[in-house]
């Protein structure tokens, strides 16, 4: 499973992402003070950082100015939005750079773009029993191929990277149809009610007033 290190002084962003990245299939530890992480690092092998640059202890461009020679990919996560921040931590060697607040839709996808960029894509998404091999891009329902059009099977990989989180329907829309969303546009719901149907899940792909959809699943 791939292994993702946490680190922000706040416990609450922490948790939140710790929350998100967890239900999305990864492995996740999180620490708030930046000698502690420096620790962990030395203890542990991780796939990912996820770094804050005002820390306790040791800062952002400390720890990052450490762990470049380990070739470990780091996302910065910080409220420091100045372009002077994001060229420093890049030119440090960051793989990206997000402000907060942040979508956590968004950081999740961050995430996935930087660990394909390191061939550490996670293989297999699972959600009861739903397979999807991302790689050879399948999908099997109780051991059963099931048939997607490739904007079902978009949305199913979003909804299952992103168990029990509300969906906006704009945010559905603007990743599986890279565009932006028409409010009168019945597209999505046409799409989500045809996913529902095919994976059987009328009970648990519901709807959220005003919002959009949620997928909810225990694992």
């Amino acid at each position: 499973m791939i292994k993702i290190l946490i680190v922000d002084d706040e416990k609450p962003i922490c948790d939140l992402i710790d929350i998100n990245l967890t239900a999305a299939g990864y492995d996740c530890r999180s620490v708030q003070d930046g000698l502690e992480a420096l620790d962990l690092i030395e203890a542990e092998q991780f796939d990912l950082i996820l770094l804050d640059i005002m820390l306790p202890g040791a800062d952002g461009y400390d720890i990052m100015e450490y762990i470049r020679p380990l070739k470990i990919p780091v996302i910065f996560i910080t409220a420091k939005h100045e372009v002077k921040d994001r060229v420093k931590g890049l030119k440090l060697g960051a793989e990206d750079y997000l402000v907060k607040p942040f979508d956590v839709v968004e950081l999740v996808a961050r995430v996935e773009v930087v660990l394909r960029r390191y061939h550490k894509t996670q293989r297999l998404l699972k959600a009861g029993d739903v397979v999807v091999d991302v790689e050879a891009r399948t999908v099997t329902k109780a051991g059963k191929p099931v048939v997607l059009t490739n904007k079902e099977y978009g949305l199913l990989v979003l909804f299952i990277r992103n168990k029990n989180i509300a969906l906006f329907r704009e945010k559905l829309y603007e990743k599986v149809w890279d565009d932006e969303y028409l409010a009168d546009s019945r597209t999505l719901d046409l799409h989500v009610q045809r996913l529902r149907r095919k994976m059987n899940w009328e009970d648990k792909l519901v709807a959220v007033y005003k919002v959009g959809y949620r997928l909810e699943i225990a694992d």
